[in-house]
């Protein structure tokens, strides 16, 4: 009904995934990344998860129109299937013939070996692409493993990309599951956009529906981003049922109280707000592979006597072996507690884990506190899932359901719940249940290398290259270079990039502190983490 009232050539906001309208925001450029060097690759397994709506299915349809036309593609867009089933859709899918009501694994498997290794005699690649790939049973999963056993000497003939929500991550964490998480060659995290990605996620469409005019004004977009939390497919709803109140009511722009009542029609709520909970739920789940409840004593007690008592009690009380509580707790700040000390607490706790001593921020702010002491402080937004990739204790920033400012430290970790130090006490958190009450902010204590003092940066020379080179040497099991590299060059670069992409970070090959985070975990090295494991 608006499209002529506004001029459009075609409805905006349409929430089928076109790739014409895809919006490539660096963390969609980052996964597109991540599923075009997976598939390039000779790995088996490519991974990309997100919450519901973050564009997960666009981007892979982006990924369709980049592969090379020697590359032959199978979707399963509905996996609650069988082994039987999923097999029959793979051929199907490829035009592989099978005798009619055939019931026989061996059968299917020989005939997709068959194919797979004519389709390679000719030059050709398969990739067999997953959708809601979270609905996966673990025998089914277990069957796409064996399924990239078929390889000649040099190659693998199948390539699998698995695309879910953040449960699918909870799944390939277990136990059983690790043959087949060691086999995924690239992975990524797809998270929803920042205000200003917004905005411009929002001028895009439009612009490619064919209007420039600025149809939605700074107030409306505040507002957006606040009832959308940045996930595309709300972004769409909101904004269609938005435009088409504006053209009920004659307007030539949609105001913020339009964009109000399209927000009170799709969430069916009296005034027009999503509550904070589930704007903030699409922070959900993590892939730890282990699960371990508290830090090791041996790291606490070591330098506890540098530690206010306050905050050596509560490392006693992780580092001890506690029995599982029969519940697990809500993520809410004490009321017996002031609040408004909830930082220097958090902070104080933080310090503590390290193992150095905490002075309130009207001393001096904890980043110039740690710096001294060998240590960098990373400061930074992200899911989730990516802050445990890290697996380091970390301040949050919280909110409670009256959307109140409170802080506190994540000290441990497994695949469903942490520990968190909230006030004076210690909480056992569900994953998801942080999610509910958490934006993303996080800072958490890193060891920095001797020779560090920012970003190190293609092209850069000095010691500092050649800690990189034998880190990555170590991080890779292979030996470490004799002679020094003088100069960062492009060969470290790609050794760099190849890191951390494999491990879902930007492949941009400066190393700051993600990518060295992870280059300690990868060695092994004897600092605080999460999984209460040296190194992570």
């Amino acid at each position: 009904m608006y499209k002529e009232y506004f001029g459009l050539k075609e409805l905006p906001f349409s929430i089928v995934p076109d790739p014409r309208y895809l919006y490539m925001s660096e963390k969609h450029r980052e996964a597109l990344a991540h599923l075009i060097y997976g598939i390039k690759s000779d790995g088996a397994f490519v991974l990309l998860t997100g919450e519901v709506g973050t564009g997960k299915t666009t981007v892979c349809r982006c990924m369709l129109e980049k592969l090379p036309p020697d590359t032959d593609v199978a979707f399963i867009l509905n996996p609650k299937m069988t082994v039987e089933e999923l097999l029959a859709a793979f051929c199907d899918e490829l035009h592989i013939r099978y005798p009619e009501n055939n019931t026989s694994i061996k059968v299917f498997v020989d005939r997709i070996n068959a194919y797979l290794l004519d389709s390679h005699a000719q030059g050709r690649k398969t990739v067999l692409i997953v959708e809601e790939a979270q609905n996966l049973t673990m025998d089914v999963l277990e069957q796409l493993r064996l399924l990239t056993n078929l390889e000649t000497n040099q190659h693998k003939l199948l390539r699998i990309v698995l695309v879910g929500q953040p449960e699918l991550q909870d799944k390939l964490g277990r136990q059983e599951m690790r043959q087949l998480a060691q086999r995924i060659t690239a992975r990524y995290h797809l998270g929803p956009l920042s205000k200003k990605e917004l905005t411009e996620y929002v001028t895009h469409r439009l612009a490619v529906a064919g209007v420039q005019t600025k149809l939605f004004p700074s107030p409306p977009m505040d507002a957006l981003f606040r009832l959308s939390g940045g996930v595309p497919r709300l972004i769409n709803v909101i904004c269609d049922r938005a435009l088409l109140g504006a053209y009920v009511q004659a307007e030539d722009r949609v105001s913020k109280a339009t964009l109000a009542r399209a927000a009170r029609e799709v969430f069916g709520e009296c005034d027009g707000r999503r509550p904070r909970k589930k704007a903030l739920g699409w922070a959900l789940a993590a892939f730890l592979l282990v699960a371990a409840a508290a830090l090791t004593a041996t790291l606490y007690h070591r330098n506890l006597s540098a530690v206010p008592a306050k905050s050596a009690a509560l490392i006693r009380q992780v580092a001890a072996p506690a029995p599982e509580p029969e519940k697990l707790d809500t993520l809410e700040w004490p009321a017996d507690q002031p609040m408004d000390q909830s930082k220097d607490l958090a902070f104080e706790t933080l310090f503590g884990v390290w193992g150095i001593p905490y002075q309130a921020q009207g001393h001096t702010s904890p980043c110039r506190q740690a710096r001294p002491r060998g240590l960098g402080c990373l400061e930074a937004r992200s899911s989730l899932s990516s802050l445990l990739v890290l697996n380091r204790p970390a301040v949050l920033k919280l909110f409670d359901n009256q959307g109140r400012e409170f802080y506190a430290t994540i000290m441990s970790s497994d695949e469903k719940t942490a520990l968190l130090a909230v006030g004076a006490g210690m909480k056992k958190i569900a994953l998801k249940e942080i999610g509910r009450h958490w934006l993303g902010d996080y800072l958490l204590l890193w060891r920095m290398p001797k020779e560090y003092t920012t970003e190190i940066r293609p092209g850069e020379k000095g010691p500092e290259v050649y800690w990189i080179e034998q880190r990555l040497a170590l991080a890779e099991g292979r030996e470490a270079p004799g002679e020094k590299r003088p100069v960062f060059d492009g060969e470290l670069t790609k050794q760099v990039k190849q890191f951390q992409l494999v491990r879902g970070l930007t492949p941009d090959g400066v190393v700051g502190p993600q990518t060295i985070i992870l280059m300690n975990n990868a060695i092994g090295t004897n600092e605080p983490s999460l999984t209460g494991k040296k190194g992570g």
